[in-house]
């Protein structure tokens, strides 16, 4: 850039030769001032108009900065939560190796029932530091609270622990579509709820207007596909019902209805007698006129006819039911839906348990509408228990959030509410490898006289009922008769129909039809053991040290006086399985000088140190990932400000150089001015 008046424009007006020369000066101290604001700022584009397209570069790269910063930030918590995690973790096994320890110890000859007893007071100890150490925090972040972690996780409640956490974790976004969690949920040895889920039948619920078709398994199990339905009546023409825009089942039914009606119009026809289409027990009903038949179809590789159960068969006034839409439980789920419940729902009890310890809540559900009102009404009750939808859809799952105390749904009063929902703990189906948490009922079988080595029947009974009136018979349990509960009390009773005229107690009579029944009743949960004969209680013991009564629950039996029936112990109720549980069960076997119990407790322990390993493992997986994405994180931040500044940052030494330059020439520029202005054309005509 010049100051300096162009030779070609040297022979004209003092005016606009001025002009001409102001206006390059005035461009040298703008490029002058352009320069001086990018030295005393440090970046080379002060506007967006100076350079567009760096700008808009500069904007991105400024951008994506920002958020790489904020995401460092979140890694580096993410960091400090997991390390703190991983210490808990390692404080939680030294705890569990110490009640090992403890356990192993107490069991021979070197232990008596004082030693045992101050142990246990350690077991205690150890329980409340494990307590300490479930609600630990960073920042407000309770890292075993799963998908909540800003409320403590875990409480003392009813004589047990309860675990409120809910979900599996707190994400946090490693910044490459990968994300992982941060705290930890239920499923692991220190928060968990009991793994037994209490789904027993398919509710099946019948369909209504404002089922959702989201919300059906649809007539052939796969759901709802959206389409046009094809239908034609009597051989008559097809049409066509447009049904893509369909979202509840009641939208089908207008949307059939109004095709039809416009289908009889059109065709001179009658179709649909008063009852028209509406909404079955099952499916979509249509009340067709006497001689017709009402014919639905798919196109071509479609299936929504088919979804709906319009096209398993032609309708006619005989046939006029579509095929079951199976719609799944949800929690706005009317109970009227429902064919298998008595309204209004009854009573049903909730038991907490531990050795003879007992909580109890009877919970009126006559005032439920919906499986949510059923939900809210158990969950409200205070006894610590969950329920929610299974997994599958069909049923209702509960689960026991309270460590250390076993859960039982029960009948009252000779209702039915608790069998009806699938909640009730112990029914004719329930498996025997449910009780006892999962170890079952052990059994003698096929044991063999050492002498003769034949079979030795007397060897292979496992247990002794006896009358009151002092009259009694062996029952001989076999695996095949270890099926469920239904199967036990029949071979029970096949047993003692074995043993009826015999009369193994002289003092007594013979063994009579109808002098004992084993089944269940619409009460307290247990196998319940009648009989017609007296004065005395019915007892059951053992045989050749076969573990089955006790694991039956049947070797401390109490009278039900509603049923006059003798009851045994629920074997098959739910039990939290974590190391809350394991604690609780070794010190209560301590205090009780219980043997078998502190064995059973050492055993649990090492399974939840096993689970403690692997969660820490998992753990440590999880920092490593963190500290890989960290890692790249910070390559990407260097990399991303190197652009940004070669983009946005002066080069001080030539803009230094510019700025002389520029000096320079707004000098001369202004000397060159000043010596055209004194020219006249005088100086021209010398």
């Amino acid at each position: 850039m010049s100051s300096v008046l162009p030779a070609s424009v040297s022979r004209v007006s003092q005016f606009l030769a001025s002009q001409v020369t102001l206006a390059n000066l005035g461009r040298t101290n703008l490029s002058l001032f352009d320069v001086q604001n990018q030295i005393s700022s440090g970046n080379a584009i002060t506007r967006a108009s100076d350079d567009s397209v760096s700008a808009s570069a500069i904007s991105i790269l400024i951008d994506r900065l920002s958020a790489q910063n904020q995401q460092k930030k979140s890694m580096a918590h993410a960091s400090t939560v997991l390390n703190a995690l991983d210490s808990s973790l390692g404080d939680a096994t030294d705890i569990v190796r110490q009640a090992q320890t403890i356990a192993s110890s107490q069991i021979g000859v070197n232990s008596d029932p004082t030693t045992r007893a101050q142990q246990a007071v350690v077991v205690e100890s150890l329980m409340q530091q494990l307590l300490t150490i479930s609600n630990r925090s960073v920042s407000g972040v309770y890292y075993f609270g799963g998908s909540v972690p800003n409320t403590p996780p875990v409480e003392s409640f009813n004589g047990g622990i309860r675990y409120n956490a809910r979900g599996t974790g707190m994400l946090t976004d490693l910044g490459t579509g990968d994300s992982i969690p941060i705290t930890i949920g239920g499923n692991n040895a220190i928060g968990e709820v009991s793994a037994r889920q209490r789904s027993t039948l398919d509710l099946n619920p019948g369909p209504s207007g404002s089922t959702q078709l989201a919300d059906i398994f649809g007539a052939a199990g796969r759901g709802f596909t959206p389409g046009v339905v094809q239908f034609s009546f009597n051989g008559g023409p097809v049409a066509q019902v447009d049904l893509t825009q369909a979202k509840s089942v009641q939208d089908v039914v207008a949307a059939v209805s109004s095709a039809i009606r416009q289908y009889e119009t059109a065709n001179s026809v009658t179709i649909l007698d008063l009852g028209a289409v509406s909404i079955g027990t099952q499916g979509i009903t249509f009340d067709v006129v006497a001689g017709g038949t009402l014919t639905f179809t798919d196109q071509t590789n479609a299936t929504t006819g088919a979804d709906l159960g319009l096209t398993q068969a032609a309708f006619t006034p005989v046939n006029n039911q579509g095929a079951d839409l199976n719609p799944k439980l949800t929690l706005g789920t009317s109970l009227s839906q429902i064919p298998g419940l008595t309204l209004p729902l009854g009573t049903i009890r909730l038991r907490l348990n531990s050795g003879a310890q007992s909580v109890v809540r009877d919970v009126n559900l006559s005032s439920a509408q919906r499986i949510d009102d059923v939900r809210n009404l158990i969950e409200s009750s205070g006894i610590g228990a969950r329920v929610q939808i299974s997994s599958n859809g069909r049923g209702l799952d509960i689960f026991n959030e309270v460590a250390g105390l076993n859960l039982s749904v029960e009948e009252v009063g000779g209702g039915t509410s608790a069998t009806q929902l699938g909640l009730r703990t112990l029914t004719a189906t329930t498996s025997t490898t449910d009780f006892n948490q999962g170890r079952g009922v052990k059994i003698v079988d096929n044991v063999t006289n050492p002498l003769t080595g034949t079979l030795d029947p007397s060897r292979n009974t496992d247990f002794r009922v006896t009358l009151g009136n002092g009259q009694w018979f062996d029952v001989d349990l076999r695996p095949a008769d270890m099926a469920t509960v239904s199967t036990v009390l029949a071979r029970i009773n096949a047993q003692f129909a074995a043993a009826v005229g015999t009369q193994n107690n002289p003092a007594a009579p013979a063994l009579a039809a109808g002098d004992f029944t084993a089944g269940l009743v619409n009460g307290p949960n247990g196998l319940a053991l009648g009989q017609a004969v007296g004065p005395g209680a019915i007892v059951v013991t053992g045989l050749n040290n076969s573990g089955a009564a006790e694991d039956l629950g049947l070797s401390n039996l109490t009278f039900d006086a509603v049923s006059a029936r003798y009851i045994g112990q629920d074997r098959a109720n739910l039990r939290v399985d974590n190391l809350f549980s394991d604690l609780i069960d070794l010190r209560q076997a301590l205090l009780a000088n219980d043997s078998t119990g502190i064995t059973l407790a050492g055993q649990r322990l090492t399974a939840s140190a096993d689970r403690l390993s692997a969660a820490q493992a998992l753990v440590g997986a999880y920092s490593a990932r963190v500290k890989q994405a960290d890692e790249d994180l910070a390559d990407r931040i260097v990399l991303d400000t190197k652009m940004r500044s070669e983009l946005q940052e002066v080069d001080f030494a030539a803009a230094a150089t510019r700025f002389s330059q520029l000096q320079t020439q707004l000098e001369a520029g202004l000397r060159t001015a000043n010596v055209l202005g004194s020219r006249s054309l005088f100086d021209f005509l010398g």
